[in-house]
């Protein structure tokens, strides 16, 4: 049985590690939220678990994020209206501005993104719930430079 996902970001390094588990996750747009009041960001995804596909087993869970300290949240390249909309996670990266303040970029497929700005780097994440079968595994197909050139 696999292990529950469960990390803690404190520093670039850290949320690369987050980055790289929630890499491909989908998630909707009204599973995204920002509480100005609590400076929280919080989003609930559905995260393809790479650790089981190296084992041959394509699977997703839920899992929660969240962001302490979050002084603004900016959306770009989406309607927020559009509630039901599934996003596909591609990065989460931390650019630092004046230490240890910084943004965080969430990156999405199609030019999606939402930057947060935050007093310092602080993030959680940790699977909710059951698994179920992926119906694919996500794929990031990658062109060689010369053949693009040639075309």
């Amino acid at each position: 049985m696999p292990c529950s996902l469960r990390l803690v970001a404190l520093d670039s390094e850290d949320l690369a590690v987050i980055s790289a588990n929630l890499q491909d996750s989908l998630v909707r747009i009204g599973d995204m939220t920002y509480l100005p009041r609590s400076k929280r960001f919080a989003l609930v995804a559905s995260r393809f678990d790479w650790v089981s596909a190296a084992e041959g087993k394509n699977e997703r869970c839920r899992t929660g994020l969240h962001f302490e300290r979050v002084l603004k949240a900016t959306c770009t390249g989406f309607d927020q209206k559009s509630k039901d909309l599934c996003l596909s996670l591609l990065s989460i990266a931390f650019m630092l501005k004046d230490a240890p303040a910084g943004h965080v970029i969430l990156t999405f497929s199609g030019g999606a993104a939402v930057r947060l700005e935050v007093e310092c780097l602080e993030a959680q994440v940790a699977d909710l719930g059951p698994r179920w079968p992926a119906r694919t595994c996500p794929e990031h197909k990658f062109e060689d430079a010369a053949e693009s050139q040639a075309s």
